[in-house]
């Protein structure tokens, strides 16, 4: 299995009612506390806060929903060996921020769809003007899944044979604090993290992208994907929740750096730094690994044990060969 989170104490309670009588349109507010291991960073991550939402769906069928979050995030408990991107980190940090979140999900099925077409964007916006914090940026990502059935000769109806793609890409973009003139640099709390049994499968948690040593560091822009065929088991019939899959997956991870390959410092280099590393995303092969595994989608969460093979690994990231065991809702 590979090395995952492993929440040590957590709380949550929210309060959700309709407004207007409107089923459809709901407000809702909310407080967490949480402390969450993270070796592969080897680091230990206190988070308390809360938010407020909205949340609606048109009769279209698209969802929304708009909200404010208001984090304290305390990164302690490093490890003796943690790396010094990982101790610069350490310690206090505020987040403030707004986001929004669209959705439009026509698939038949949430955890193990046939046929449709799932899209999803998040936006947030965290400690520009007024919502303050110290922390200060854009982050935008982009989700998308497709699936359709594939029809076998001699088998009438639904022949449980589908080919499923997916795809994920998201940015991370540094925003001036308050009246300081300089971008703030992203902290390991906010950026990206790639690689594990639920996204890019066949690379240990955080596996892929930017490393301090052995430690896991996130990155600023990514880009993965992947595609899967399903197979209904003999003698299980293809109405039941269980399928075999071959998969092969790929993406990249990588830090915000200018054309120069410098952090950059000033909003044009910021600037400069975004379309230089969108550019590099094409640059090469991302690594990929491919697979086969089964799946079975239970009503509260998806379970997948595969047996994955890297086949394109980058210098500093660590892959996984062997089993895997991803146990989600959401995966790539």
């Amino acid at each position: 299995m590979s090395i995952c989170t492993r929440t040590k104490s957590a709380y949550q309670a929210a309060f959700e009612t309709p407004i207007l009588s409107d089923p459809d349109f709901r407000w809702e507010i909310g407080a967490i506390g949480s402390a969450t291991e993270k070796p592969w960073a080897s680091h230990e991550e206190v988070l308390k806060g809360g938010w407020t939402k909205l949340r609606w769906q048109s009769t279209s069928g698209h969802r929304h929903e708009i909200g404010y979050n208001g984090f304290w995030r305390q990164i302690t408990g490093l490890a003796e060996n943690a790396a010094l991107t990982v101790r610069g980190d350490a310690g206090d940090s505020v987040k403030s921020s707004i986001f929004h979140t669209w959705v439009r999900d026509g698939r038949n099925h949430p955890l193990l769809p046939s046929s449709g077409l799932y899209v999803k964007t998040l936006n947030e916006i965290a400690g520009w003007g007024p919502l303050k914090g110290d922390v200060s940026f854009w982050k935008s990502e982009i989700e998308a899944q497709g699936a359709v059935p594939i029809p076998i000769p001699g088998i009438k109806g639904d022949s449980g044979v589908s080919f499923t793609t997916g795809f994920r890409a998201g940015l991370l973009y540094p925003l001036n604090l308050d009246s300081n003139p300089r971008p703030q640099p992203s902290r390991i709390n906010d950026r990206f993290l790639l690689g594990g049994p639920t996204d890019v499968r066949g690379f240990r948690q955080s596996g892929l992208g930017p490393h301090d040593g052995t430690d896991a560091v996130g990155g600023d822009v990514y880009a993965a994907g992947s595609a899967n065929l399903f197979v209904p088991l003999p003698r299980v019939g293809a109405d039941k929740p269980l399928r075999l899959q071959a998969f092969v997956n790929g993406g990249r991870l990588l830090a915000l750096r200018t054309s120069q390959k410098g952090t950059p410092t000033t909003n044009e280099e910021v600037k400069d730094a975004m379309v230089s590393t969108i550019r590099e995303l094409s640059h090469g092969l991302p690594s990929v690994a491919a697979g086969i595994g089964l799946v079975y989608a239970h009503p509260v969460a998806r379970f997948e044990l595969n047996f994955s093979l890297p086949l394109i690994l980058r210098k500093g990231e660590e892959g996984r060969k062997g089993l895997q065991l991803g146990i989600g809702i959401n995966f790539l």
